[in-house]
């Protein structure tokens, strides 16, 4: 059975919001940090709260409200958040995969804003149509950084 080192450490930012499962934000391995899934509801919500920027729904769980851009630049600014928690920053992101629920219709949304946050800094990326998330969203991003 494969052990984590002693070198490991879970690390959970107070200010992000909670993750939708038992889940650490973030863990360092040596100078490595990766990062859990990471979505774009607003800090101080929890997993059953409707707190996600650009989205409103009906009470049957409808869409009311739909702004992809807002949720993009909500999951940049909470992927920000975890890592300085962590002790690292963007610019040492080195990996990011990104999770769309509709290529088609937001791909070029997040490409555009994506360019906007990575103008200096430009890790390897992937981006994957999925059929859905575990809660409301439309994008959930994975990350991989360095700690200097």
């Amino acid at each position: 059975m494969y052990q984590i080192s002693a070198m490991s450490e879970k690390i959970s930012a107070s200010n992000a919001p909670k993750p939708v499962g038992s889940y650490p934000h973030a863990r360092r391995v040596g100078n490595l940090l990766f990062l859990s899934g990471v979505g774009p509801r607003v800090a101080g919500s929890d997993k059953n709260d409707s707190a996600v920027p650009g989205l409103k729904l009906d009470h049957n769980g409808n869409f009311i409200e739909f702004d992809f851009e807002a949720q993009c630049r909500s999951v940049f600014d909470n992927v920000r958040i975890i890592l300085e928690a962590s002790g690292s920053s963007w610019d040492e992101l080195v990996d990011v995969t990104v999770f769309l629920v509709n290529m088609k219709r937001d791909f070029h949304v997040y490409n555009k804003v994506y360019a906007e946050y990575f103008k200096e800094n430009q890790p390897c990326r992937t981006t994957v149509e999925i059929s859905s998330l575990p809660t409301p969203i439309a994008i959930e991003l994975k990350c991989i950084a360095t700690i200097k």
